[in-house]
């Protein structure tokens, strides 16, 4: 095999990980090339699994001998060999989610340099005699943090109006309502009587200096509680300890590991700006030293578009230390116009990204995968690495058609500077860009692994048996089925006056009882609009209470991520909120942050599986109950891993990994729970099928085939029951919490939000989910989607777009109406790509 301006060919042979039935696959060097098939097929394996895990094996074997120690834990890729292979560098979707200190300047490393801008040439205070370290200008460290906030720039903190609701109730009668409830509750309400102080007094009616000793003091005391007996119990006096309402919330606040718990408390939390950084997040030393007339956080806050515009003017001074703006200032520096040179260069790789709209300290956890994964690929156009293979996980996700140009040609520049690029995709638009198409299949799951076709674009018009190439070529272009013309909406719910981010004073309408697509370019505003949509309707149905997301794991808080804490309205008003009666939020956090986690656990399916297992004749002879089948209970556990299958490993200056617990081998089960089985299968036996084989095997099962008949449904029939959910992606996440939703029996008045639920998905997948969607619409539901794929928006009954561009020039609505209607709209950039799929 050759092609043109190929440097050789990296050859597979005999690949065997995961689902790949023994590939053998060339893919040329020097090239763009796009690994494709449907969501499961083994595309991945191919091109994370096999080619980035060998290419990491081999890194590894080139370093020291305390590192080659570990490539044993860290695991080698099923292959035989693999020819042809440079070193590799990878860019996935992070499947867990960044801490909030992380921000665009942290992950793109702008935030080094611009501290270390501001350190050498920024204009310090008349008389200061020694110029700043760069690490005075980080609020992550100690040394420049405000000492109130630690650098977080806002204070939480609780009032007597937000601990106690309704002063005109008594202790007794629950009066101080952010205490716990239950036998908490008792106990402290007993220790307050105890102490002396009046619980059967309405609570205004109580001295100031007691309510603040009950709500605010920092003191703990013992004292001895004789409980009131109740009916048929004799309660002994106990030791108890008092704990101020004040000091509960915190903590819970802080230190829960339930979400429940933290979702109850954050209702009674105020979040403030720091009174002494007033939320700029640094010491008043590093405040005053400033740049182009702005301090640190200013810039920082700037859209990256205006920040480049600040610091071009020093970029590209011709003449340094010509001329200086004050004394005190290395504003003119040539160490200035270096700095500042390289930060427009990187910022401007960012623009090319589309990213402009993004300031420097917006937080991590608030972008999406997408956004994330661009970023780091910018982060990587200025290494200057040469001869790299990058492996991408679908850069073009969470993009506007309008933004995948700019993304392709950043690949183009990649591929131009002597790199290749080995893209698992599914936007048929990169496809068509590609120099090399490897399509995997022909389905998922144990009905994929094969290699169907590799080669130039052109010729995989010719596999009949590939699925990919109806959408490559559009032979089968029509939009995805709308189920008809448009539904008639049974309502309409307003709000007036939203304001979030770059939403200003916005009007808009969204019907009820109907499929509404929000669309957009990236950064117009459409995930704040649905907050803003969630945050109101939630305070409507549970007054300080997140938007209902599914489950969760309760244990490890996976379910829930604080949000920052605000009592200022969103909306001047809102009409029509009476008309939903419940709030779904499906979104792309994770199922959990570690392997513990996993499908089978989430969905509930585990509880029936367990059941089906403690039912058999061994286990009932041996008394094991369901709990001996959970691998969070000692008794039938692995001793080792405690559970969890994995162990992790820490490298000495480099991320730590999990790796197979050497004991169990991935089983998470000791070997007497293992040795009970049914129909022939161990339990660990059934969390390795995959969800079409477990469908089957549990078809007679009501309880379990539910939840395994909802999970094809949304297309994961590929996963295996106990895939951990460290190992799935923000969409796998995000349509595992639908089926979970899809098993639930009440439906009718219920608004769900989902934000972009295709994201990972084949074209041919999309379809398949588009049919569940349009069930909840159907069941009397309000579906509302934040989505960028052209054939769901054609498909939608209403479409809100927004724009019409991102950050400052974003954030109203340009357009709202039936696809038909938007499509027409001249000023919408969505306009153009929705007209061309409803050409179909």
């Amino acid at each position: 095999m050759s092609g043109a301006g190929y440097r050789g060919f990296v050859e597979v042979r005999g690949a065997r990980e995961h689902n790949l039935k023994s590939v053998d696959v060339d893919v040329p060097r020097n090239a763009l090339a796009v690994f494709t098939g449907v969501s499961g097929s083994g595309k991945s394996s191919l091109a994370f699994g096999t080619l980035y895990a060998e290419a990491q094996r081999r890194y590894f074997e080139s370093v020291a001998p305390y590192a080659r120690r570990l490539i044993h834990q860290v695991g080698t890729p099923k292959v035989e060999e693999v020819r042809g292979l440079p070193p590799a560098v990878a860019l996935q979707q992070r499947r867990s989610t960044p801490g909030s200190r992380s921000t665009v300047g942290t992950v793109t490393t702008l935030s080094n340099l611009l501290r270390m801008l501001f350190s050498r040439a920024g204009s310090y205070p008349p008389g200061t005699e020694e110029r700043l370290d760069s690490d005075a200008f980080s609020a992550n460290t100690a040394i420049g943090a405000c000492p109130e906030c630690h650098g977080l720039g806002r204070v939480h903190r609780v009032t007597e109006q937000s601990l106690v609701p309704d002063p005109s109730l008594s202790i007794r009668e629950h009066a101080i309502a952010a205490w716990p409830g239950a036998w908490q509750g008792k106990n402290l309400r007993d220790v307050v009587a105890a102490l002396g102080y009046d619980i059967d007094r309405p609570w205004r009616e109580l001295p100031q200096k007691d309510r603040d000793f009950i709500l605010f003091s920092d003191e703990q005391p013992e004292v001895t509680v004789h409980p009131v007996r109740e009916a048929g119990r004799i309660q002994r006096p106990y030791q108890g300890r008092f704990m101020s309402a004040k000091r509960y919330v915190l903590r819970a606040y802080s230190e829960s590991k339930s979400a429940a718990t933290r979702r109850r408390v954050q209702r009674y939390l105020e979040s403030a700006p720091c009174p002494v950084c007033g939320g700029r997040r640094l010491r008043p030393e590093a405040l005053a030293v400033t740049f182009a007339g702005h301090d640190i956080s200013e810039l920082t806050a700037m859209p990256l578009t205006a920040l480049a515009g600040v610091l071009r003017s020093t970029a590209e001074l011709t003449a340094p230390g010509a001329a200086f703006p004050a004394a005190g200032s290395g504003e003119g520096t040539e160490a200035a116009v270096a700095l500042a040179a390289d930060l427009v260069a990187r910022i401007d790789v960012l623009l090319g990204l589309g990213l402009g709209y993004l300031s420097m300290d917006r937080t991590a956890p608030t972008l999406s995968p997408g956004e994330l994964q661009r970023l780091r690929l910018a982060t990587q156009l200025r290494s200057g690495l040469f001869g790299v293979v990058y492996v991408l996980d679908e850069p073009s996700a969470g993009l506007h058609p309008a933004d995948t140009e700019p993304l392709l040609d950043v690949l183009d520049r990649l591929r131009a500077e002597g790199n290749s690029l080995f893209v698992v995709e599914h936007d048929m638009a990169v496809v068509r860009r590609a120099d090399w198409v490897v399509d995997v299949g022909p389905g998922a799951g144990r009905y994929g692994g094969q290699v169907l076709y590799s080669g130039p674009v052109p010729g995989l018009r010719d596999v009949e048996a590939s699925v990919t190439r109806a959408y490559v070529f559009e032979t089968d272009a029509a939009p995805v089925d709308g189920g008809g013309p448009p539904r008639e909406p049974s309502g309409t719910l307003r709000l007036r006056g939203v304001a979030r981010h770059n939403l200003r004073g916005l009007d808009v309408e969204v019907p009820l009882g109907v499929l509404t697509a929000v669309t957009g370019v990236s950064g117009s505003g459409k995930t704040s609009l649905v907050d803003v949509l969630a945050q109101v309707l939630t305070a409507r149905l549970e007054p300080g209470v997140p938007a209902e997301e599914g489950d969760g794991d309760e244990e490890d808080g996976s379910a829930w991520e604080p949000e920052e804490v605000t009592a200022e309205p969103v909306v001047a008003a809102a009409e029509g909120l009476d008309a939903v009666d419940r709030l779904v939020r499906v979104d792309q956090k994770p199922i959990g942050r570690t392997p513990r986690s996993n499908l089978a656990t989430y969905t509930g399916l585990f509880d029936a599986v367990r059941g089906v297992f403690a039912a058999t004749d061994e286990a009932r002879a041996r008394g094991y109950t369901p709990g001996r089948f959970s691998f969070n209970v000692a008794d039938g556990r692995c001793p080792t891993c405690q559970g969890e299958g994995f162990v992790a490993v820490e490298l000495l200056f480099l991320p730590g990994t999990y790796a197979p617990c050497p004991t169990c081998r991935g089983a998470r089960y000791n070997p007497a729970t293992l040795e009970i089985t049914y129909r022939g299968r161990s339990i660990a036996d059934v969390l390795a099928m995959p969800v079409d084989t477990a469908a089957d095997f549990f078809a007679d099962v009501p309880a379990a085939a539910r939840a395994l008949r909802a999970l094809r449904d949304v297309g994961l029939g590929y996963l295996a029951l106990g895939q951990p959910a460290t190992e799935l992606s923000g969409g796998e996440a995000q349509r595992i919490k639908l089926a979970t939703e899809l098993q639930r029996a009440r439906r009718g008045r219920t608004l769900y939000l989902l934000d972009e639920p295709t994201t990972g998905l084949h074209p041919a997948d999309t379809a398949l989910l588009m049919r569940q969607i349009r069930a909840l619409v159907e069941a009397g539901g309000t579906v509302v989607v934040v989505e960028h794929d052209m054939d769901v928006v054609a498909a939608a009954d209403w479409v809100i777009d927004l724009g019409p561009g991102a950050g400052e020039e974003g954030g109203r609505v340009v357009a709202s109406g039936s696809p038909r209607e938007v499509a027409r709209v001249k000023e919408s950039r969505t306009a153009r790509y929705l007209a061309e799929r409803l050409k179909g």
